[in-house]
This record gives structure tokens, C-alpha cells and sequence, in this order.
């Protein structure tokens, strides 16, 4: 920074300072504070309003940066709404891209062919936004909004509708908003004229009354009654206004509702917890009953030695029971049969031995016999 610009005052120079320079005519904010920049979609050069007016109202001209012979029209001008124009350019891009391929989910048979349909629209942005095959891409845009041009207006149709609907519930629901705040003011005014009244009736009625205290209190009594009535009303009436606001409509159904989300699936209720693990304990050869005839039963169930402890004859019912049902599960041919088939998978006459000296002296016997 140089001592001049010091001692005149000027502050350190903004990072920003430099953008807010015209190209063309080196015209600064700084010396014109009222200065707008506009850039065009066609290049996306930005230069001051005044040098837009005087290069651009004969007519298209060449942009006058210099490299750049775009020809260049007044009327697409505008002003920059990102403080990127790279970004600038992008949104632009996309807007144009969306506005040939907006067909919805709902318009595809399959999920693929929609995600397909996405993927075409991303390369054809991708290969704009970059450069590539800048002219093919051009004309597959063209071809393909030449193409589908009845379901493109549809679609615009569709979507300018749904806007409408939009912007019509937002303004239904301020116009809602704006009633209950007038509402409410109206019941405040009223509740504040209605205990102004009661006041000044209480006071007229105590001052014009005899000196009798219980007169007194019984006109105090109806006029905290009355205003209690008129609050309670008005409580009733603001919490109706509040239940008819936040019941939804038929019309947020249709804005809000999103087309191809798969339906939400409640969880099945938690069963109750088995310490079985679902294996069925139940007697499958008797039934348990609660009550057995036997002299030595009965001396039990009476005899304080066997009761006093809590000894329950239930429980030796159930182990009895067990014990003596609990080999009729067992069928001893059958596994007498598969231990003969496991046999037969032996590899030929090997035969089978049950322990471990038994192996050790079959294995030293054959060797004998070689050596022999």
C-alpha cells in the first residue's frame, strides 16, 4: 500500500475489490458506487451496465474481451445472481438440460429405465458444463426435445399446475394466519372492553349499594362469573380455530405427496419370549394329571415332615412320569439298522474296531504278516 492512498484516507484494499473493476472500461465501484455488472449466457463476461448500453444498443456485436468473438445480444443480459460465474454458468446449464429431459419417475415402466434416464441427463450436463462434444450433445438436446415434445409440455403443464397449487396453499395459509391474528386481536379488545365494563359496573353497584357486606360480595361474585364465562368461550373458540388449522386437506395430500416411495411396512408385534426356543415340551406319550391314587400319595399329602418343607407332589408326578415313558422314544432296530448301513460304506472287508488298543494290535498283526 503506498503512502498516497494513506494519507488520503483510502482503506486496505478487499479481497473483492478487483471483481468490482468493468474489463472494459477499468470503471471501479469505488468511483461509481451505483455501478451493476450484467453478464451473458453466451459467454459469461461480465461487464459494467454502461458499457453494455453503449457496445450493445446499435445491435449484436462481438464481445469485446478480448479472445472471445461470441456474437452477443443486449437483451439477454442480466444480472449475475451468483458471486461465481462458474457456478453461474452451471445452474444455467442445468436449468436447460431439466427443461428438455423432465419426465418423472411415475413416466417409466422400471426403476432402471429411470435411473437410466438420470444417467443420460447427467452425461449430456457433464459433457456441456466441461466441453466435450459440445455440438453432439447440442444436437441429442434438439433431437430429443423435437422428439418428445408433446410429453415435454405435459410435463410443463404438470409442474406449472402444482406450482399454482403450491403457491395457493401458502397463501390460503397466510390468509388463515392473518384471520386467527385478527381473531385474536378482536377477542383481546373484547376481553379487555368486558373487564372494563364488569370494573365499572362493580364499582357503580358497590357505591349505589347499602352498607350490607354480603350485597357486596355476592355483586363481586357475578361479575368474576361472568367474565370467567367469557373467557372460557373464548378459550373454545381459539382451540377449534387451532384443530380445523392443522387438520390436513385434500389439497396437501396432492401437493406433498411423493410418487415411488415403496409403502412402509410395520414390524409384526414382538412374540412372547420361549425359554423352549419354540421346542415343543409337551408329553407326547401321557398326560400329567393332577391327582393320583396311592396309600403312599396320601400319606405325603398329609404327613407335616413332607409338607412343611414346601415339597410339592406335582414335581414328583412329572419326574415319575418322565422316567417311565422316556424309552418309548427310542426304537432300537432302527438304529441298529442305520449303524449295519454305515458299516456297509466301509471300504471293503476292513473291519471295524471299537478302541484304540484294539486298532494298535490290529495294525501290528498285519504287519507281521508281511514281514512273513
Amino acid at each position: 500500500m503506498s503512502r498516497s492512498m494513506q494519507s488520503n484516507g483510502a482503506g486496505p484494499r478487499r479481497p473483492g475489490d478487483k471483481e468490482d473493476i468493468c474489463p472494459v472500461c477499468k470503471s471501479t465501484r469505488y468511483l461509481n458506487p451505483e455501478m451493476r455488472f450484467l453478464v451473458n449466457p453466451e459467454c459469461y463476461h461480465k461487464m459494467c451496465e454502461s458499457c453494455v448500453d453503449r457496445i450493445f444498443s446499435q445491435g449484436p456485436a462481438a464481445c469485446p474481451i478480448a479472445g472471445c468473438a461470441r456474437t452477443l445480444r443486449k437483451q439477454r443480459f442480466r444480472q449475475q445472481t451468483f458471486e461465481d460465474l462458474k457456478i453461474e454458468r452451471e445452474v444455467d446449464i442445468r436449468r436447460r438440460v431439466a427443461t428438455a429431459f423432465n419426465c418423472q419417475e411415475s413416466d417409466f415402466e422400471t426403476l432402471l429405465a429411470y435411473n437410466n434416464y438420470l444417467e443420460d441427463m447427467e452425461v449430456a450436463t457433464f459433457n456441456l458444463l466441461q466441453g466435450i462434444d459440445v455440438d453432439a450433445t447440442e444436437r441429442k438436446l434438439a433431437a430429443f426435445a423435437a422428439q418428445n415434445a408433446s410429453s415435454i409440455s405435459a410435463n410443463n403443464a404438470k409442474a406449472t399446475e402444482t406450482r399454482t397449487a403450491q403457491h395457493a396453499h401458502s397463501a390460503a395459509q397466510k390468509e388463515q394466519a392473518r384471520l386467527n391474528r385478527a381473531g385474536a386481536t378482536r377477542a383481546d379488545l373484547a376481553s379487555m372492553a368486558e373487564r372494563d365494563e364488569a370494573h365499572r359496573e362493580t364499582i357503580d353497584a358497590v357505591a349505589n349499594a347499602k352498607d350490607e357486606p354480603g350485597q357486596k360480595v355476592v355483586l363481586l361474585k357475578k361479575s368474576t362469573a361472568r367474565r370467567t364465562a367469557a373467557e372460557k368461550a373464548r378459550d373454545k373458540q381459539r382451540q377449534q380455530q387451532q384443530q380445523q388449522q392443522q387438520q390436513p386437506t385434500d389439497t396437501d395430500h396432492e401437493i406433498y405427496k411423493i410418487q415411488g416411495l415403496k409403502p412402509v411396512m410395520q414390524p409384526p408385534p414382538e412374540k412372547a419370549y420361549d425359554p423352549f426356543g419354540g421346542m415343543a415340551h409337551t408329553p407326547a406319550y401321557y398326560t400329567l394329571q393332577s391327582h393320583y391314587e396311592h396309600p403312599w400319595l396320601d400319606r405325603a399329602r398329609t404327613d407335616p415332615g413332607i409338607v412343611a418343607g414346601g415339597y410339592d407332589l406335582k414335581e414328583y408326578y412329572q419326574r415319575t412320569m418322565l422316567a417311565a415313558f422316556a424309552g418309548l422314544g427310542c426304537f432300537i432296530d432302527e438304529e441298529m439298522g442305520e449303524k449295519e448301513k454305515e458299516k456297509g460304506r466301509g471300504e471293503g472287508d476292513d473291519k471295524m474296531v471299537a478302541t484304540e488298543g484294539a486298532a494298535m494290535a490290529a495294525a501290528a498283526a498285519a504287519a507281521g504278516a508281511d514281514q512273513a
